[in-house]
């Protein structure tokens, strides 16, 4: 069964209510820059991320320099964003 993708008015109300994400230019994925006090809490959210991402089984992609986490979320199954990126959005946040 396929994963339905976001329609744009979830998407839009997901944006409003989290506004530090942005939409990725293709409309296909939201990104958030993340700025932590040193690499140790930077990794340490990562670690409840990932903790995370595996429970439920979707996993974002990101990246991490030193103190600095980047996150893009999308459903590649779903060809865009789907429920799955809207609720790793609100559990990442929750975890911050």
């Amino acid at each position: 069964m396929p994963i339905p993708r976001l329609s744009e008015s979830a998407r839009d109300a997901l944006l409003a209510e989290l506004p530090d994400w942005k939409l990725r230019d293709d409309g296909l994925a939201i990104e958030h820059d993340f700025k932590f006090a040193d690499f140790s809490e930077a990794f340490g959210f990562m670690a409840r991320v990932a903790l995370y991402a595996e429970k439920v089984d979707h996993h974002p992609e990101w990246s991490n320099v030193y103190n600095r986490v980047h996150i893009t979320l999308t459903t590649h199954d779903a060809g865009g964003l789907s429920q799955r990126d809207d609720d790793m959005a609100r559990a990442i946040a929750a975890m911050l």
